[in-house]
């Protein structure tokens, strides 16, 4: 394909993206865009971003040959990017140091964050932790409960957990109430986005901070599986681990881009979180326009999915461009099929995976058989699935 060169100065992926925004957060998205791009042109800035996540970090993370697992399937051979290996566990810390250095150069002391999973909000508490910045970390009632090792060690670095109980109580709902702080409190605070979505410049700047991820699985591909795979699959929620891995392969010929979405209870029983593989409309959320879950009347419908992190009914703007132009593809995994893959690479790798990455593992389980034992297929593991054990345990009727 011809260079794929976006956002577009006003921040649109094609029809996607955009700012669609209270006109009290306008000057504080402008003041970020113009000192975002003064960033992307300043050596010493990257510099300190890349020493950050070699001796902070842990990066580069390794990529590993699931041989077990693989022999087992019979088919293609499954390599896993072992982001669960980075300091606090997910890719999200990439991420959070990135934005924390702009706080920073800003002169934001406070940061707020919204969060699903936990792994964001641990990972904004981390950096506000090693920056000295108050920290307030935005997460629904309801993933509170099912998270509760994430929300104690986020209370552990010093942050403020606000429980959300609007709405659904999951993660849309938390992105809510970060947005009503930021508006209350915009200049003091820096709202550290976790995800690939929201109104620009965040779509780019997070995949821009997370591209690491696909950088250096391009560099280490060749040493460890002799070339580059022929698919590359990640979990879409939001999205940002999965363009984080996507955006340095756009460009790579015969690399097949698969995100994987949250199919819940099924894509036909509307409970899920699917909305680039469920049949999802375009509508605005948080900020930009993109595909998303809603009624008739353009009402946002609730959402369902085992995994905190992929419970959102939106996507990030650069997803829908994606799908629309063919450059990636996008299925849905159920939720009993996620479990299964989960316990499959806990029992035969020796690695518990996050509950979201497991969407990811369980269609490459699903793909391998089909493919000859010559192809490679490399998953993203965005994080480890410690947080997911009470979870876990409470399907299996197990109380901890």
């Amino acid at each position: 394909m011809e260079r794929y060169d976006l956002p577009d100065a006003k921040g649109h992926f094609g029809p996607y993206g955009g700012v669609y925004v209270a006109e009290t957060l306008m000057a504080a998205l402008d003041e970020l865009k113009n000192e975002y791009e003064r960033v992307k042109a300043d050596p010493t800035f990257w510099e300190e971003f890349r020493q950050e996540l070699k001796h902070y970090v842990g990066r580069p993370s390794p990529i590993y040959h699931a041989k077990r697992w693989s022999e087992q399937l019979g088919g293609a051979q499954i390599f896993l990017k072992r982001e669960d290996l980075n300091h606090t566990g997910a890719h999200k810390i990439s991420n959070a140091i990135g934005q924390a250095l702009l706080a920073r150069r800003m002169g934001k002391k406070r940061v707020i964050a919204e969060t699903g999973a936990g792994q964001h909000g641990v990972a904004t508490a981390t950096v506000a932790a090693r920056y000295g910045m108050e920290c307030f970390v935005y997460m629904g009632a309801e993933d509170i409960k099912r998270q509760s090792p994430n929300v104690f060690r986020m209370k552990l670095l010093g942050a403020t957990v606000v429980p959300v109980e609007s709405g659904s109580k999951t993660l849309k709902d938390a992105l809510n109430e970060a947005m009503r702080d930021w508006v209350t409190n915009v200049d003091s605070t820096f709202y550290i986005l976790g995800t690939a979505a929201g109104p620009h410049p965040y779509p780019m700047m997070v995949r821009d901070f997370l591209s690491v991820i696909g950088e250096e699985s391009k560099e280490q591909m060749p040493e460890v599986a002799g070339r580059q795979p022929d698919v590359v699959v990640a979990c879409v929620g939001g999205g940002s681990n999965a363009i984080g891995m996507f955006y340095p392969y756009i460009n790579v010929d015969g690399v097949r881009l698969v995100g994987v979405e949250a199919g819940g209870h099924g894509i036909d029983s509307g409970m899920h979180a699917a909305p680039l593989s469920g049949g999802a409309g375009v509508g605005v959320l948080h900020g930009a326009k993109s595909y998303l879950m809603q009624d008739a009347n353009g009402q946002v419908v609730e959402t369902h999915s085992v995994s905190a992190g992929l419970d959102y009914p939106g996507v990030g703007p650069e997803h829908s461009y994606l799908k629309d132009i063919g450059r990636a593809e996008y299925v849905a995994i159920d939720d009993k099929e996620a479990l299964a893959a989960f316990h499959d690479c806990c029992h035969l790798e020796g690695i518990i995976p996050a509950l979201e990455s497991s969407h990811a593992l369980a269609w490459a389980a699903k793909v391998a058989p089909t493919m000859g034992k010559d192809k490679v297929i490399l998953v993203n593991l965005s994080g480890r699935g410690d947080k997911d054990i009470n979870t876990v345990a409470g399907l299996a009727g197990i109380t901890l």
